[in-house]
């Protein structure tokens, strides 16, 4: 229930903050930030007192919510099951009495490098090394 709430509000700011298509000239209406708010507040506190008011309303509500929810999963089954059929790949998976291809062995390491080839490069002394060599002088 709380779901549909949110969804509800959400969806309602969303229309609100859409241009309107049509001709009509814009309402001239003065409303403050801080009206806003508290008018929010108030609708706010009194959907969360709704359900201990009209516990028949709450119960009737989830009722809905969860069968629209079913619904709304087996179309989705519906819509997977239709689109796997019709634009899905037809040759998945393995057929019946075809024989497997073999998978290639792996191509064998070339090993060209000889021991003194992975010997790590040399980089000099470090830079602590001499700069301490320089103080002792």
């Amino acid at each position: 229930m709380r779901f549909l709430l949110r969804l509800g509000f959400w969806l309602t700011v969303i229309l609100v903050c859409l241009p309107s298509g049509g001709s009509q000239s814009p309402s001239k209406v003065d409303i403050s930030a801080g009206d806003a708010i508290t008018a929010a507040a108030a609708a706010m506190s009194d959907v969360k007192q709704f359900c201990g008011r009209q516990s028949d309303a709450c119960v009737v509500g989830s009722q809905v919510a969860a069968a629209l929810g079913q619904r709304a999963q087996a179309g989705a089954k519906m819509l997977y099951e239709f689109l796997n059929e019709h634009v899905g790949p037809s040759e998945t998976g393995t057929v019946p009495g075809d024989k497997a291809v073999p998978v290639p062995s792996p191509k064998p390491s070339q090993n060209t490098l000889v021991p003194p080839d992975r010997l790590p490069a040399w980089r000099g002394p470090h830079k602590e090394a001499t700069a301490t060599r320089s103080d002792r002088r």
